[in-house]
C-alpha cells in the first residue's frame, strides 16, 4: 500500500483543545496559512503539535493559543489507507513528519527527514544520481537505471520512478509521511521496502500569504515566499510558491581554496484547485527545481586500508599526493584539480481529478515527470602531475509518464475497498565518459546507455468491518514489467577504471508478479488498537546497465526480488489522551535480494548488481507523542534493525559476504524532542526547544571492509522560538550540533575489494552538520 496524498489528510497529532473549533478550523489551513495560530513549531517532529494552553481568570489576556481549559495530544485523521480514518486507527506502521517544522529546523530534503525517522536511512554520493533510500534496512545501491527503487518516493500522488527524482528540495511541504514494509495494493507503484509520500500545501479559498528568510553560518541563505487564495470565487483557487537558496559548503579544496560541498536551489510550484460543481474536484500542479551541488566525490579520511582478518595496507605515495591534505576521520579539506559538480533540473506537471459517484469517489492522477542531470567528477582525487588524473563527466535526460485511476468505497460500511489501474512508462537516456591523463598519454571511454520500462498493474485492497471492534483486511496486486535496454563502449585502451570496447548490446524481458497483504485489526480497548498483518512485496526483474558493464557477463536479467513480511502493532492513547505510544515489530524475509557488490576493474571500484540471496530484516519501533504539562511537551521515537544477509552464493574477492550486516542501517537510532512553550507580554509565545538523535555503529560496505563502518555517535541540537499570532510574526535562532560532533554521511574503500598489500585509500562524505552551526529565520505571515 502507497500513503494518499490528498487535502484531506493533515499534521497528525496536534496538541490542542478539543473545545475550539476555530483553532481546529485553522489547524486545515496549508503550513503557510495556520502558522499564525501555531505557538510552537517543533523541529524533530514526526508528529505536528501546537502549544499547550491555559485559560486565566483576570487581564491581562494570554495570547489565543493559551485559553484552553485542558491539553492532549489530538488523534487526527490521515488518508494512509485511502479512506479518511484517524491515525490511530490505521494498521500501518506509519511517521508523519510535519513540513514546516522540519524547514524551520533546515531540514530540508529527504536525508535530513532520514534524521528523524529511526526507520528511514539514506544512503549519500558525490550526486543526486548516487543516492537512495532505506526503510528497515533494505534499500537499492546502485546507479544503473535498470532497476527500480526498494522504496519508493511520491510527490503529490505522483511516484518517482528514479531514486535520485527523489533528492529535490522539499519547499513549501505540508507533511511528510513514512510508511515502512511492503506497500502497493492501494495505489501508485508497487513498492517492496517501503514508501516516503510527500504532500505539499495546497491551495485556499481565502487569501493567505508568508516570506521566509533563514541565514546559517557558513554563508547559507534560503528565502521562501507563496501566495494561496480565491481566482475565481468558488471556483477556483491557486497557489504558488518560490523557493531560493544558496550556501558555499563545509569542505576546503586547498587547489584553489574554494568552498565545495555547497549547492544553490531555485525552484517554484503552482497549483490550481478547480471545483466547478460540489462533486468534482480538479487539481493541476506545475513545478520545477534547478539545483547545483559541489559534492566532492569524497574527503579522504585515511592513506592505511584494513582488510578482513587484520591486514592493513599503508599507501604513503597516495599521502604525498595529496599533501597539504592531511587524512583524518574529521577531515574537511581536499586537493583535486576538477571542479566537481552536478546540475540538476527536475520538474512536471500533474492533473488529479476528484469525482463523486454516489458513495463511490472515482480518482484519476494523469502525470508527466523529467530529470535531466550533468555531473563532472574528480575520479582520482588528486592534483598532483605525475599521479593518474582521472576525470568522470555523465549526462542523464529521463522522462516519464504515468497514469493512476481507482475507486474508492464509502467509509462507515461493512465492506469498504479500494481497486485500481497504473501504468507507468520511463525511457532513460545516459552518456558517461571517463578520461586518464598520465603525462603525454590520454586514455578515453566513453558509453553511451539507456533503459526504457513499462510497469502496468491492477491493485485492490479491501476492508471487512466484522465487528464495531474488528476488521478483516485483504489486498493484491498483479504486476507487469516489460524493461529493455541499450549499452556500448568505445575505449582507446583498457586503463585504471576504463573497460576495453564493447560493441552495441540489447536486452529485453517482460515479467509479471505480485504482491499481496492481508491481516487482522482489534480494538482492545477504547484507548488501544492492534493489529497483525502479512505482506508480500515484490520488485521487478533488473539490468545492470552501467559504464563499464560488459554485456557478456553482466548482461544477463536479474531475477525479481520478493519478500515475506509479518508485523504487529499497537497504537495506543494513555492519560487521558495525553500521551501517544505506537508500536511494531517486524520479521520480512527478502528472496533474490538485488545488492550491488563491488568489483575490481582495471584497478578501480565499480559496481556490480547481483542477486545476493536471502536477506532478513527484523526488529522494533516505537515512537511516542506526549502533553506533558501546559507548558511541556516530549516526542520521541526509536527503531532496533536486525538485517543481514542470511545465505548467499556471492563470494567477495577475498571473503564471503554471508552473515554481514546490510549497509547503510544501524542497528539501533533513536531521537527526541522537548518543548517548553510559555506566553511573554501578553502577545507573544516563547518556545525553547531542544532535541537530541542518536545512532550505533554503522556499515556502510556490502563487503564488511573495517575501514567502512562510522562509529556510534549523537547530535544535539536546540532553539528557541518567539512568535506573535496575532501579527503573524516569527523569529527563531537556533544551533545545530551543540557538541561538534564529526560523523561521516557515508564512507567508502577504495581498496573495498582488493587483495591485501594494494595500494588503496579511505574517503567519507560530509554532511551539512558536520560541525556546529547556527542560524536564524524569520517568517511573515498574511
Amino acid at each position: 500500500m502507497i500513503v494518499a496524498a490528498t487535502s484531506a489528510a493533515w499534521s497528525q497529532d496536534k496538541v490542542e483543545s478539543p473545545q475550539e473549533p476555530q483553532a481546529n478550523a485553522q489547524a486545515k489551513k496549508p503550513k503557510h496559512a495556520r502558522a499564525k495560530t501555531a505557538p510552537r513549531q517543533a523541529q524533530a517532529a514526526t508528529q505536528a503539535q501546537a502549544a499547550p494552553q491555559a485559560q486565566p481568570t483576570q487581564p491581562p489576556v494570554a495570547p489565543a493559543q493559551f485559553q484552553a481549559e485542558s491539553i492532549h495530544v489530538e488523534d487526527v485523521v490521515i488518508t494512509a489507507t485511502l479512506l479518511p480514518e484517524k491515525s490511530q486507527k490505521v494498521p500501518v506502521a506509519v511517521t508523519v513528519v510535519d513540513g514546516a517544522q522540519a524547514a524551520q529546523a533546515n531540514l530540508n530534503n529527504i536525508n535530513d527527514i532520514s534524521q528523524l525517522v529511526p526507520s528511514l536511512n539514506f544512503r549519500d554520493g558525490a550526486s543526486n544520481k548516487d543516492q537512495g533510500l532505506f526503510i528497515r534496512g533494505v534499500g537499492t545501491v546502485t546507479t544503473s537505471p535498470g532497476a527500480e527503487p526498494s522504496v519508493s518516493t511520491v510527490v503529490d500522488g505522483v511516484v518517482l520512478a528514479r531514486p535520485g527524482q527523489a533528492t529535490l528540495d522539499l519547499f513549501d511541504v505540508d507533511r511528510i509521511e513514512v510508511l515502512k514494509g511492503p506497500q502497493g495494493t492501494l495505489f501508485g507503484k508497487n513498492s517492496s521496502a517501503g514508501v516516503v509520500n510527500v504532500t505539499t500545501a495546497q491551495p485556499t479559498p481565502e487569501f493567505h500569504a508568508y516570506g521566509d528568510v533563514s541565514y546559517y553560518t557558513g554563508k547559507e541563505v534560503r528565502l521562501k515566499t507563496g501566495v494561496s487564495g480565491a481566482i475565481v470565487p468558488g471556483v477556483v483557487n491557486g497557489l504558488l510558491s518560490v523557493v531560493a537558496t544558496s550556501y558555499d559548503g563545509n569542505v576546503t579544496n586547498l587547489y584553489n581554496d574554494d568552498k565545495v560541498n555547497g549547492s544553490t536551489h531555485d525552484g517554484a510550484r503552482a497549483k490550481f484547485e478547480i471545483t466547478p460543481e460540489a462533486d468534482l474536484r480538479v487539481l493541476i500542479t506545475l513545478d520545477y527545481l534547478h539545483s547545483r551541488e559541489t559534492n566532492p566525490t569524497g574527503v579522504i579520511t585515511s592513506t592505511n586500508v584494513a582488510y578482513p582478518g587484520g591486514v592493513i595496507t599503508p599507501n604513503p605515495n597516495f599521502a604525498k599526493q595529496i599533501s597539504p591534505v592531511v587524512a583524518s576521520s574529521g577531515n574537511r579539506f581536499i586537493n583535486t584539480n576538477t571542479f566537481t559538480y552536478a546540475d540538476d533540473d527536475n520538474g512536471g506537471a500533474s492533473i488529479q481529478v476528484d469525482k463523486k459517484l454516489g458513495d463511490h469517489t472515482l480518482t484519476s492522477i494523469t502525470a508527466y515527470r523529467f530529470w535531466n542531470n550533468e555531473q563532472r567528477q574528480d575520479f582520482d582525487r588528486t592534483s598532483t602531475p605525475s599521479a593518474k588524473q582521472t576525470v568522470d563527466h555523465g549526462k542523464l535526460a529521463f522522462n516519464q509518464v504515468s497514469q493512476e485511476l481507482r475507486l474508492a468505497s464509502a467509509r462507515g460500511q461493512f465492506w469498504e475497498y479500494v481497486a485500481g489501474l497504473y501504468f507507468l512508462h520511463d525511457d532513460d537516456k545516459e552518456t558517461y565518459q571517463r578520461t586518464d591523463t598520465l603525462g603525454a598519454v590520454t586514455n578515453t571511454g566513453v558509453a553511451p546507455y539507456g533503459v526504457s520500462n513499462n510497469n502496468i498493474a491492477a491493485f485492490n485492497e479491501n476492508t471487512l468491518n466484522l465487528a464495531p471492534t474488528f476488521r478483516a483486511i485483504a489486498g493484491w496486486r498483479l504486476i507487469g514489467d516489460d524493461l529493455s535496454y541499450y549499452h556500448s563502449r568505445q575505449s582507446t585502451a583498457a586503463d585504471t577504471g576504463i573497460a576495453a570496447s564493447s560493441p552495441y548490446s540489447t536486452g529485453h524481458v517482460f515479467k509479471t508478479g505480485y504482491a499481496a497483504r492481508a491481516g487482522f485489526e482489534y480494538d482492545a480497548t477504547s484507548w488501544a488498537t492492534t493489529y497483525a498483518t502479512y505482506s508480500r512485496g515484490y520488485k521487478g526483474p533488473a539490468y545492470n546497465v552501467f559504464f563499464n558493464m560488459v554485456p557478456a557477463t553482466q548482461g544477463q536479467v536479474l531475477a525479481a526480488e520478493t519478500s515475506n513480511s509479518f508485523e504487529l502493532g499497537l497504537k495506543s492513547k494513555l492519560f487521558d489522551n495525553r500521551v501517544l505510544l505506537n508500536l511494531a515489530a517486524f520479521h520480512t524475509v527478502f528472496d533474490n535480494f538485488q545488492a550491488n557488490f563491488p568489483n575490481l576493474i582495471g584497478g578501480a571500484v565499480v559496481t556490480n548488481l547481483v542477486n545476493a540471496g536471502t536477506v532478513t530484516s527484523q526488529g522494533v519501533e516505537a515512537d511516542f507523542n506526549a502533553a506533558v504539562t501546559d507548558e511541556l511537551s516530549l516526542k520521541g521515537a526509536a527503531a532496533f534493525t536486525d538485517a543481514a544477509i542470511t545465505s548467499t552464493n556471492v563470494v567477495g574477492r577475498n571473503w564471503p559476504i554471508k552473515g554481514g550486516a546490510l549497509p547503510f542501517t544501524p542497528k539501533w537510532k533513536a531521537n527526541l524532542r522537548a518543548d517548553y512553550t510559555v506566553p511573554w507580554l501578553d502577545q507573544y509565545a516563547l518556545d525553547f526547544g531542544t532535541a537530541v538523535r542518536w545512532q550505533s555503529k554503522v556499515q556502510y560496505d556490502l563487503g564488511e571492509s573495517p575501514d567502512t563502518i562510522q562509529k556510534a555517535y549523537g547530535i544535539w541540537d536546540a532553539d528557541v522560538t518567539l512568535s506573535n499570532a496575532s501579527a503573524g510574526l516569527k523569529f527563531t535562532v537556533l544551533v545545530k550540533n551543540i557538541l561538534n560532533t564529526s560523523y561521516a554521511s557515508y564512507l567508502q574503500s577504495s581498496g573495498a575489494t582488493a587483495a591485501p598489500g594494494t595500494a588503496a585509500y579511505v574517503y567519507r562524505w560530509v554532511p551539512r552538520d558536520d560541525g556546529r552551526y547556527f542560524g536564524i529565520s524569520i517568517r511573515k505571515e498574511l
